[in-house]
């Protein structure tokens, strides 16, 4: 029986790639928000911000989304 590495189920699992698709729409959060700060707000805040104001409406949409 072949080994197979947490990489390889956590690459597999929805929640994971849900995970990761979150993540990348906070760090561009971050960026436009730093961009018109004129400064580094830092993941937390980037975060707290998403979260309140977005994270809701990306979700219903990721959801929708046919994956493959």
């Amino acid at each position: 029986m072949a080994d197979i590495s947490t990489d390889e189920i956590a690459g597999n699992s929805s929640y994971y790639q849900e995970f990761l698709a979150e993540r990348d729409e906070v760090l561009r959060h971050k960026w436009i928000k730093s961009e018109e700060a004129g400064r580094d707000i830092g993941f937390e805040a980037a975060l707290v911000d998403w979260s309140t104001h977005y994270r809701e409406k990306w979700k219903k949409e990721y959801q929708a989304k046919p994956r493959r």
